[in-house]
């Protein structure tokens, strides 16, 4: 594995760490398909569908320090995100509960310290 593809690992297990704790129901993992990937599907407590796309950022110095995981989620790789969930919503509404629907969530993880020992979790609903 590269490094880059080793702190995205990371990531997702800390976001499906995360999620499990706050009472979410992990559905799926690294969802692929030829038009795009969802890094988490999930269920929220309340019955809402969920697609959790996961940035994650080493930040290993100050000059760096200004840059967020949340600056890796360009309007490209949003809108890509929404078309693939749409699809699998489409193909899967026997997940959907037609009151909550489904939404789009990020969490962006910093790692810092030696070996991201620590870690800063910020979950964004409804991107």
């Amino acid at each position: 594995m590269t490094q880059k593809s080793e702190v995205g690992q990371i990531g997702e297990n800390i976001a499906c760490d995360y999620l499990v704790k706050n009472d979410y129901k992990i559905i799926d993992r690294n969802y692929r398909q030829k038009w795009g990937e969802l890094d988490i599907i999930t269920k929220d407590p309340d019955g809402t569908l969920v697609f959790v796309e996961v940035k994650t950022m080493r930040q290993s110095n100050a000059a760096i320090a200004e840059l967020t995981p949340e600056d890796n989620l360009t309007a490209a790789k949003l809108k890509k995100l929404q078309r693939t969930a749409q699809l699998f919503a489409g193909f899967r509404e026997d997940l959907i509960d037609e009151k909550t629907g489904w939404r789009i969530d990020l969490i962006a993880i910093s790692l810092s310290g030696a070996s991201g020992v620590k870690q800063t979790v910020k979950h964004y609903k409804n991107i």
